[in-house]
């Protein structure tokens, strides 16, 4: 017997049903996008490496997905060279969208009108360990726009993640903080060097707790007298406003950390005119490790299902300048796709409506009553429902059971006596109610 087919880890079918809900997802966040005035924009599955490495940090780059170079290529080196990865291996699978995005933008910078907005969904792989909320294959829908450095870019995201999770049901929580105000805290502890360990570790405090974070601090080169500075910053308590004066006090010696703090008052400040529903937090131990940030930074969690971030970004100053094109400034998000989709399934908010692909079924009595009823289901097609004919003449009950599994609302019969009358019988599946309605009234009545 042959060995039953899989799939790798990490990766995922998606059936029918669930494709349906996944296209509402996506629909929902294309159409928040638009609104905002972004462009589509796709990049291919594979970069060079040389575009990859280096953006997302040591981590980052180890989850990275190598190609092997095609064809014979390997055929005329050593076993030495074979063992060297870069002699075998100068492609890989994209880790975001946002280092393809700078991509092309350096590469395309004489065609494009800055500031430039786009939009873009697309899969994105990474060699992680499986596990809940986590995948090796998931879709991100990135917005960003580059080419300024006006926080009312920042503020627009704020609006933008209010009404992609407004739309999709989901009560929501944004944190915010800035990575200049990171830098004004290892400033401030003494180890400005250590910016980036710092970044490295805090960002793990919500998984590993406070313990271990100071464990890996002080494996990372931090002194024990740092890292009891360290933990009374990051347990600053308040609203936003007395955060961030707090803050003023502790960072006045740092220039770069009190630019972070009036950039983040201006956000607050901003967003607060706005009468937005959305809770938005300022977090210290947010640090997003990415590399490539440069000022605000933002997070999204849901407040009633546990499942990490679904929702992340910030500001990137110079992302474009590692390929040549320095001081082109942009700031985007991404939405988790693939998490929210386990957030919207485990609190149930799809609408039912959104798992029917077909809303009129068609059932088949015989060969006169099939010529019949197929003038019909074309002009029902016509009059934009999605409807279809059971394809063999049999069992009424049969074809019955075929439209409640497939959660058809609506089934016609055009039987011989409804031939004779010139009417077809309508059957609501999900309150059981029939109707005659005549021939040429039929596609109205389905609406």
């Amino acid at each position: 017997m042959a060995q039953k087919p899989s799939i790798p880890k990490g990766t995922r079918d998606f059936s029918p049903v669930e494709m349906m809900r996944r296209n509402y997802i996506f629909d929902t966040i294309r159409r928040v996008f638009r609104t905002y005035g972004y462009a589509p924009l796709e990049t291919p599955a594979m970069e060079n490496l040389s575009t990859l490495l280096g953006k997302y940090g040591d981590e980052g780059d180890k989850l990275l997905f190598k190609i092997l170079n095609s064809g014979d290529y390997a055929s005329g080196l050593s076993d030495e060279e074979v063992r060297q990865a870069s002699k075998i291996s100068e492609k890989g699978l994209r880790y975001d969208l946002t280092v393809p995005f700078a991509r092309y933008v350096v590469q395309h910078q004489s065609e494009l009108t800055f500031p430039f907005k786009r939009y873009q969904m697309q899969p994105v792989w990474r060699a992680d360990r499986p596990q809940k909320g986590r995948y090796r294959e998931f879709y991100q829908c990135d917005v960003d726009v580059i080419g300024t450095r006006s926080l009312l870019c920042e503020v627009e995201l704020v609006e933008i993640v209010e009404r992609v999770f407004g739309a999709l049901g989901i009560r929501v929580a944004l944190k915010m903080n800035n990575r200049k105000i990171l830098y004004g805290i290892a400033e401030a502890i003494g180890h400005a060097d250590k910016m980036m360990d710092i970044t490295v570790a805090i960002d793990k405090l919500e998984k590993i707790g406070l313990e271990n974070v100071k464990a890996e601090l002080l494996e990372r080169g931090l002194t024990p007298e740092a890292v009891e500075r360290l933990q009374p910053i990051l347990e600053l308590s308040g609203d936003n406003s007395s955060k961030l004066e707090q803050l003023r006090e502790v960072l006045a010696s740092s220039e770069t950390g009190l630019r972070g703090i009036e950039e983040m008052q201006t956000i607050f400040d901003t967003v607060a005119g706005l009468d937005l529903t959305l809770p938005v937090e300022l977090d210290l131990s947010l640090a997003r490790g990415l590399n490539y940030y440069t000022g605000a930074i933002f997070e999204v969690k849901a407040l009633d299902f546990a499942i990490g971030s679904i929702c992340g970004g910030g500001r990137y100053d110079d992302l474009t300048g590692i390929f040549g094109m320095p001081g082109m400034s942009g700031v985007g998000i991404s939405f988790g796709a693939d998490r929210i989709y386990d957030v919207m399934t485990g609190l149930d908010l799809f609408p039912a409506e959104v798992s029917c692909t077909t809303r009129v079924l068609f059932v088949n009595l015989g060969a006169a009553e099939q010529a019949a009823a197929l003038p019909l289901l074309r002009a029902v097609r016509n009059a934009g429902l999605s409807a279809e004919i059971y394809p063999d003449s049999v069992k009424m009950k049969k074809q019955m059971e075929y439209a409640n599994r497939r959660g058809i609302p609506m089934v016609v019969i055009v039987g011989s006596e409804e031939l004779a009358a010139g009417v077809a019988t309508v059957k609501n599946m999900i309150s059981g109610d029939q109707r005659q309605v005549p021939f040429a009234e039929l596609a109205a009545a389905l609406q």
